[in-house]
């Protein structure tokens, strides 16, 4: 759930700064791609002002995210995006400011795996100042900052139970965020590690500051695998078993269109190759599903801040024909990738009998994966 129903006029611009431009697009437009290309996100929900449906509209339309209209309050928002959510009973909410467009990857997926093994976290940045009280102009008692921690967004909840918290709450209180709420209702709230580039667009100066931060580049990776035919009752190829009276001859399931992914996915953030993750001579590879090393492949993406954004695949063979299971393979690397399947191609193409592959010897594969990450 994003947050996007404030006015934010003091970043001035004549919009509500979730608006405004930035390197080129809406801030929301740029918090909506995080959320957006991040594959353990299902549903985004946009909670807006009623007055802002033309803006939402613009912002919105590379991502086709739901929205529903805010209250008066921070509060009352969040309650009517948790209401709006309500028919889907998701497992997990987080709830992020639309005015922090810088929220990578990685803290999206910390914040997930804090929800395996609690109810709640947030992200935390360690104080660094100096901290004291103040009695107007003047400091007064020392803070001890060791105490203290920077809270941002996304905060993550299981739904449930941050929804039960909003329904036994007083009315009458606004809460300045979802975590004051969660431990007002005794929730036991953890706190994982903030990002420091995660800021909150509040002033007009800030708007100022993008340049200075890592910006989101595209990066490709390529693979290429081949691997021999022999008699047998069916291939694996990307993912989808094909019966016929061969198969693919491997140390694992010899799956030649993963192979080739999972060597793009590595070189995309410099991990290297398939065969120095995997070698054919570690024994508890054989027979392996190639689809583990794609979940392999994209782990390390996540740990690296890449997301994957788009697969083409070739497989280069006479035989079997790939056109009838061309879409069952694009579905199925698109759930290994996290990616829609209109984000995977598939293509197959023959040497004209020329060649191994013309011989029916063998099958070999092309792939391109392009990433995006954090420069």
């Amino acid at each position: 759930m994003i947050v996007a129903a404030g006015r934010g006029h003091r970043a001035g611009g004549g919009l509500p700064k979730q608006y405004r431009d930035l390197d080129g697009e809406p801030v929301l437009s740029r918090t909506l791609r995080a959320f957006h290309q991040h594959p353990r996100i299902d549903t985004i929900m946009v909670v807006i002002h009623p007055d802002d449906q033309d803006l939402f509209n613009a912002a919105n339309q590379e991502f086709s995210a739901s929205c529903c209209y805010g209250g008066e309050t921070r509060s009352q928002s969040v309650r009517n995006g948790l209401l709006a959510l309500n028919a889907e009973r998701p497992d997990h909410v987080l709830v992020h400011d639309a005015a922090r467009p810088f929220v990578s990857c990685v803290l999206i997926e910390r914040l997930c795996n804090a929800l395996d093994h609690g109810v709640a976290a947030v992200p935390g940045l360690p104080m660094t100042d100096a901290m004291f009280s103040r009695d107007g102009d003047h400091i007064a008692a020392g803070i001890d900052r060791d105490t203290l921690v920077r809270v941002q967004t996304p905060q993550a909840f299981h739904f449930e139970c941050l929804m039960t918290a909003f329904d036994g709450a007083d009315a009458g209180i606004s809460y300045p965020d979802e975590a004051s709420l969660a431990r007002s209702d005794g929730m036991a709230v953890q706190i994982v590690d903030g990002d420091p580039a995660n800021i909150k667009l509040t002033f007009a100066e800030d708007f100022q500051m993008p340049a200075s931060h890592e910006q989101m580049i595209t990066v490709s990776g390529t693979g290429y695998d081949v691997h021999r035919l022999g008699p047998g009752d069916g291939v694996w190829l990307c993912g989808v078993n094909i019966p016929c009276p061969f198969e693919l001859i491997g140390h694992s399931d010899a799956d030649v269109g993963l192979h080739a992914l999972v060597d793009a996915l590595l070189g995309a953030i410099g991990a290297g190759d398939i065969g120095q993750h995997f070698p054919p001579s570690d024994p508890q590879w054989k027979g392996a599903a190639s689809s583990a090393f794609v979940d392999h492949a994209v782990a390390l993406a996540r740990d690296a801040g890449a997301l994957p954004v788009h697969a083409d695949i070739t497989l280069i063979c006479e035989k079997p024909k790939i056109g009838p299971h061309r879409d069952v393979m694009k579905a199925r690397i698109a759930d290994m990738l996290g990616l829609r399947p209109g984000s995977v191609n598939i293509k197959a193409t023959t040497t004209e009998g020329l060649g191994f592959a013309g011989r029916s010897e063998g099958i070999a594969a092309h792939a391109i994966v392009t990433v995006k990450r954090y420069e």
